[in-house]
């Protein structure tokens, strides 16, 4: 705890210091490139991997980065989603899984969710594909345990686009054109990012060179 406080003494000192008048005028409203929806895992870190600053990005994160049905409407990720395409207009949607997702692993081994009756419920959201792939691969001598990890992870990604699909303001949003939507997986000991390719189903890298893309990045806000 003591770290978390002087991480806060520092913001307040010299970060916010330094960026005062940026935060007055978020103060008065936002407009976010993004709904960023990833996993809580304490390594990914959404405005880190993007080099976004404070109001460039709408994160809702949960465990396993999943997006339930719309017909669910207990969870808070419909909400959220509801709110930053109808009152944000945010253009932008990105479902973000990772390496080494703990969500992932506990499919692939349920007997990590005896004992663990809200995850195990929560994780019935993956989706029927994650629950075929988890059926058909369960022999370990077909793949090792790591490459089933990171199919389901692929898998997982695409199962909640479906599902974000099926939500009437994303629908309509991607209907008019107004929205789009995007899958990644982001690789921790590598820090590179692999999207989706609708036309052939498959994850490719983001970027071919980082250094053949020209950014215009805002200086991020630390220390």
């Amino acid at each position: 705890m003591q770290q978390l406080l002087a991480g806060y003494a520092t913001f307040r000192s010299k970060v916010f210091a330094q960026h005062s008048r940026h935060f007055a005028e978020l103060a008065h409203g936002q407009e976010p490139e993004a709904l960023f929806i990833t996993c809580s895992d304490s390594r990914v870190m959404p405005e880190m991997i993007t080099q976004c600053a404070p109001g460039q990005l709408l994160c809702c994160r949960n465990a396993g980065n999943l997006v339930p049905p719309p017909e669910e409407t207990s969870s808070g990720v419909g909400a959220t989603v509801e709110y930053a395409v109808r009152m944000l207009r945010v253009p932008n949607i990105i479902v973000c899984g990772h390496s080494d997702c703990g969500e992932m692993r506990a499919l692939l081994d349920e007997g990590q969710l005896q004992d663990m009756c809200f995850l195990r419920a929560w994780l019935g959201h993956a989706g029927p594909m994650s629950r075929a792939f988890r059926g058909v691969m369960q022999d370990p001598r077909v793949w090792p345990v790591e490459e089933r990890l990171h199919v389901l992870t692929e898998l997982n990604v695409i199962a909640q686009l479906q599902s974000l699909r099926a939500h009437p303001t994303v629908a309509r949003g991607l209907g008019r054109g107004s929205l789009h939507i995007h899958g990644w997986v982001y690789d921790i000991a590598s820090g590179e990012v692999r999207s989706l390719d609708p036309a052939t189903g498959s994850f490719r890298p983001l970027l071919l060179q980082p250094s053949e893309v020209e950014t215009s990045v805002e200086e991020p806000m630390v220390a």
